[in-house]
């Protein structure tokens, strides 16, 4: 059986990736599955606000001690999960932001070998604002601070633009992509991050 692709949509906060990753499910003609970060994180934070909702800490932990007992795990257990499905012979749509060398190396180092076709998710500047001010969950800035590291790459198999076209208009053009049985090559051509 052959492993799954891995569709990485690339691109920050707030750029219409998970809004894509929705309109390609209700257009493909074949099964894909979306794996959303967020739905590690936020299943892992309703875990602990469910089981323990008295939970009082006694002292405060610092970013990187946050980072370090739980951020990298779960990556962790995310790159895993998106290795399973594609091993299962299930096709994924990874739903992330990879915003410094420790995350794309992390990503890397589980997924280089796996079939994906790396897809650049582009909006500007000003319309990430926009977004994140017209949206409650999300923190006006995060987009911003992520944009130079999340648009550093160079090659990609394919690029869309969220300001120049609908979700719906991207999924289409992700999977008419798809089905021209191009190779995809440019995450093979990423070197790891020193």
């Amino acid at each position: 059986m052959e492993r799954g692709l891995i569709i990485f949509l690339n691109g920050t906060s707030s750029s219409g990736k998970s809004s894509i990753a929705e309109e390609m499910k209700k257009q493909a003609e074949i099964p894909l599955h979306h794996l959303s970060v967020d739905q590690f994180f936020l299943n892992y934070e309703q875990f602990i606000d469910n089981t323990y909702p008295d939970i009082q800490p006694t002292r405060e932990l610092d970013a990187n001690a946050m980072t370090d007992i739980l951020i990298d795990p779960i990556g962790s257990l995310y790159y895993a999960t998106i290795k399973l499905f594609s091993e299962m012979g299930l096709n994924v749509i990874v739903d992330t932001v990879i915003s410094n060398d420790k995350f794309f190396n992390d990503f890397y180092d589980v997924l280089a070998d796996y079939p994906i076709m790396f897809v650049g998710v582009h909006c500007s500047k000003e319309e990430l604002t926009r977004r994140e001010q017209s949206r409650e969950n999300r923190a006006v800035g995060l987009a911003l601070s992520q944009f130079d590291y999340v648009y550093a790459y160079e090659e990609y198999d394919l690029e869309v633009n969220t300001e120049e076209l609908s979700s719906a208009a991207c999924a289409e053009k992700i999977l008419q992509y798809m089905q021209s049985d191009q190779k995809y090559s440019a995450f093979k051509k990423i070197n790891r991050r020193d």
